[in-house]
This record gives C-alpha cells, sequence and structure tokens, in this order.
C-alpha cells in the first residue's frame, strides 16, 4: 500500500492514484493540471489553501488504505 508524507508532490501524488483529486478539489486546490502545482509539496499546497498538512496526509493516507 502506498504512503504519502508532507513531502511527496502532488505530481506524483495524482501517479500515486488519479482518485484522489476529488480530495484536492475539495479543498479548494482546481489547479492540478498546471504545471507549477505538480511541483508542490503536499504541505506547501496544503500552506496555499489554509489546510493543516498534517490533517490533508492523514486523509490521503486513509483513502488510499481504504482501497487496499
Amino acid at each position: 500500500m502506498a504512503q504519502v508524507t508532507k513531502d511527496t508532490m502532488i505530481g506524483e501524488l495524482l501517479q500515486i492514484d488519479q482518485d484522489i483529486a476529488p480530495i484536492l478539489f475539495g479543498i479548494g486546490m482546481h489547479c492540478l493540471g498546471c504545471p507549477a502545482s505538480q511541483m508542490e509539496t503536499i504541505e506547501e499546497a496544503a500552506a496555499v489553501h489554509g489546510i493543516m498538512p498534517d490533517d490533508l496526509v492523514d486523509e490521503i493516507n486513509n483513502f488510499l488504505a481504504s482501497k487496499a
């Protein structure tokens, strides 16, 4: 099972599982196709969108675990 950290890049995250996109859309990250967003870490994306990075990482890891 894949696990992510705050240092996982958004581009890498979407390669792990494209079904994570709705979670990111849910925090207001609507620019997933933008080249700049692909090089952001989860921590950077969370900070820009006013979300606690650890909470976002937990939500993503819980989602991935539920699919395993």
